[in-house]
């Protein structure tokens, strides 16, 4: 069984549950099949059309990386928003970590670095995870860290896993009064 979830709103979680028609799965045991609830997330590249690919590519990377959560581009009630243009910090995802928020792609930064790296880094963030620049290249979230020859757009096996742990069970949180994990996160 599909679970989808449309998040709406960048501070608070305002939830529409939808349920999906299960696809057609492949034959296990009754014992040992187990349904997974996926939730998809749906995003918006409008007000980012200058990074419309990359931002599609690092979604890409990471739907073919996860199995718990969905990107889906849809430009209309998309909960979270991808933002273009110039800010001496870089840039930076102001999230929530649990499917909503915006991110924001630098110019400057982009042409000094991989922008679907960029773009799919600062994914990581909207699906929970931090930073850790002092990671090798090979860590997607180590971001600016391993310098502009980086071009690894792929999370690793720790990042894939910690991202399917969160989103095991639909959001990491559904608690309007969670607490944001990152507010601006600066530096890619």
């Amino acid at each position: 069984m599909s679970r989808k979830f449309v998040l709406s709103g960048a501070v608070a979680l305002a939830l529409a549950v939808t349920p999906v028609a299960a696809g057609t799965a492949t034959a296990a045991p009754a014992s040992t099949q187990q349904a997974a609830a996926v939730t998809t997330v749906y995003y918006s590249t409008a007000s980012a059309p200058s990074f419309r690919s990359v931002i599609n590519a690092g979604a890409a990377n990471w739907n073919n990386s996860v199995t718990n959560v969905r990107l889906v581009e849809r430009n209309s009630g998309a909960s979270l928003r991808y933002t273009e243009g110039n800010d001496p910090r870089g840039s930076y995802a102001s999230t929530n970590g649990h499917g909503s928020g915006t991110i924001f792609i630098d110019y400057t930064q982009a042409r000094q670095y991989s922008p679907t790296r960029i773009a799919a880094h600062e994914t990581g963030h909207a699906l929970g995870l931090p930073d850790h620049y002092s990671g090798p290249c090979s860590e997607l979230m180590s971001g600016g860290g391993p310098g502009p020859s980086c071009t690894n757009a792929f999370p690793n096996s720790t990042e894939r896993s910690r991202v399917n742990q969160l989103w095991a069970n639909g959001l990491v949180g559904t608690n309007a009064s969670d607490q944001r994990i990152y507010e601006t996160v600066y530096g890619f």
